[in-house]
């Protein structure tokens, strides 16, 4: 799967991510209002799942993959999971590659039914069924190798992908991630572990199966950690409503222009709220400007062989 989406985002010249952090609130307000307040989650949920197909049919040309979190669905209760699930679903069906942002972590059985659930299949006495079936998840490694290697397995078995918290983007990420060890530091620490988790994963375009989660606002620690894993390819969140500008970035890529995906949410799929246009074409429109802009970033500093 790694190799899919490192060869999509050679085909669009695009490795830019939308992120689909979808809840009622961000809705155009002609369509917020359309909620049943007798049945307030559910017709929630169905306005949020049209409004993620109209994004989906606006971008599955430009962008090589999109971030579903979960959050934002789970608070809209069963009927938010319908929502996501189907949100993966009409994603795969556009031919998008599908990032679950889950950040899930737990550890033997446990691990193994999350990676079942979202990456692999869940065992019936007839056989396996896929359920989530995403192609990536976000997982939280601070467990160790007990809560990683399930996913890693799952990745192995179902050629599927994870991307493992390393460097988060949030201001606290601090507090613990920049502590010393030593010579290290935890997020160097915890980068060499998911490059040694992933070492039997690697594809054919250079890259593992086993990613890291590197914050755009951090830099200067992501322009460490790419010198330091230059097999694991980066989930980068953090750009546009969150500070972190395309120049800040070129660090986070190799010498080709692969390594890093840059995740924006509410900067293309909120557009609507500062462009007046129609919410898929503002989204389309700051899509495109967002890819013009990493392009810009890398040929500026011969980072862009695609």
């Amino acid at each position: 799967m790694i190799d899919r989406l490192n060869r999509r985002v050679a085909e669009l010249r695009n490795p830019s991510i939308v992120g689909l952090d979808t809840h009622l609130m961000l809705l155009p307000a002609a369509m917020a209002e359309r909620v049943d307040h007798a049945d307030p989650m559910g017709s929630a949920a169905a306005l949020i799942l049209e409004f993620n197909k109209g994004l989906v049919d606006a971008i599955a040309d430009i962008v090589p993959c999109v971030k579903v979190q979960v959050a934002y669905y789970e608070q809209y209760g069963w009927q938010g999971m319908k929502a996501f699930c189907e949100t993966l679903a009409y994603a795969r069906q556009k031919g998008l590659i599908t990032i679950a942002d889950c950040k899930r972590n737990d550890i033997g059985s446990t691990a193994s039914a999350y990676a079942n659930a979202y990456l692999g299949r869940t065992p019936f006495p007839q056989g396996e069924i896929a359920s989530m079936d995403a192609d990536f998840l976000t997982v939280n490694g601070y467990l160790g190798s007990d809560g990683v290697l399930p996913f890693v397995e799952a990745c192995k078995t179902y050629d599927k992908g994870i991307f493992v918290l390393v460097k988060t983007s949030n201001p606290g990420s601090g507090e613990l991630q920049d502590r010393s060890l030593g010579e290290t530091t935890v997020f160097e620490t915890m980068g060499d572990l998911v490059q040694a988790w992933g070492r039997e994963t690697l594809g054919e375009t250079g890259y593992a199966a086993v990613g890291a989660v590197v914050g755009a606002t951090h830099p200067k620690q992501g322009e460490i950690l790419r010198k330091r894993l230059p097999e694991v390819p980066f989930l980068v969140p953090g750009y546009g409503a969150q500070g972190a500008t395309a120049a800040d970035l070129s660090g986070l890529f190799d010498a080709r222009g692969f390594g890093a995906y840059v995740n924006s949410s509410r900067g293309i799929i909120g557009a609507h709220k500062k462009s007046g246009l129609p919410y898929a074409d503002a989204a389309r429109d700051a899509a495109l400007a967002m890819a013009e802009d990493l392009r810009g970033a890398l040929s500026a500093v011969g980072r862009m062989d695609y």
